[in-house]
């Protein structure tokens, strides 16, 4: 696992509210999200924001024809560090404007979960780019487009990863944790599967958010403890070095 975050664009959403036109060369759209059974992901701490490639333009009351945005530079949104490590997740829902020129203006945050979020959000979308159209009747100037960005630590985990988390081997977690500086045992994949595994919607129906960031905060400090004890007893499993009250939840 990379520790960057990674996602691949091209799951299609359909604008289920109506366009609204709203002057002779602008209309605009709202996305509605898929649920995330819809999606996979591989690699990396993985964050899910979720975009439309395909648009239903209402022009006029003469009829109606597609326009079809297609992305040609459309970076993803950084995870916060210090957001991921912590385990919060959240969704910000975004507004812009696409131009017949391809490029994206009006940039505003509608609602976040936290100003990181929106920082990152807006950092990505100041970046995107999308093949230029031709402005006629059809076709308006402008294109507004309203969609979440969604961030989440579980998405690149399956929801049975605490059986893999089962069977991981002080010795392996050891020889691979002092590869790096102390200071980055706690971006481990191990640890990240493990906050991720807290994060997932098992766990978010039944535990308050308080209790879970409390679990996940116990985690983190118990991090160069387990890596120390794992050199020590390099027989042992990961999960029985763990604080008890995350063991009993594997």
């Amino acid at each position: 696992m990379r520790p960057f975050y990674h996602h691949g664009l091209g799951n299609v959403l359909q604008p289920k509210a109506k366009l609204r036109h709203s002057g002779k060369n602008h209309c605009s759209v709202t996305f509605e999200r898929l649920p995330d059974s819809a999606f996979e992901s591989e690699g990396g701490w993985i964050l899910r924001w979720f975009f439309a490639l395909s648009l239903l333009a209402f022009v006029g009351v003469a009829g109606a024809a597609d326009l079809l945005l297609i992305p040609e530079n459309n970076p993803d949104p950084v995870y916060p560090r210090a957001l991921a490590k912590a385990g919060v997740m959240g969704d910000v829902r975004v507004r812009f404007t696409a131009n017949a020129n391809g490029s994206v203006s009006k940039i505003s945050i509608l609602e976040s979960k936290h100003p990181d979020f929106s920082e990152a959000a807006t950092d990505a979308l100041q970046q995107w780019r999308f093949r230029p159209w031709t402005v006629e009747a059809s076709q308006p100037a402008e294109l507004e487009v309203t969609l979440p960005m969604v961030f989440r630590l579980d998405l690149d985990s399956p929801i049975h990863a605490n059986q893999w988390l089962r069977k991981v081997r002080c010795i392996d977690l050891h020889q691979y944790a002092i590869r790096g500086p102390a200071s980055s045992w706690v971006d481990l994949p191990v640890f990240h599967y493990t906050r991720a595994y807290l994060s997932s919607v098992v766990y978010t129906a039944q535990l308050s958010d308080e209790r879970r960031l409390s679990l996940i905060a116990k985690l983190n400090e118990r991090v160069p403890d387990i890596i120390n004890r794992c050199g020590h007893s390099p027989n042992s499993r990961y999960m029985s070095l763990l604080p008890e009250e995350i063991r009993q939840l594997l």
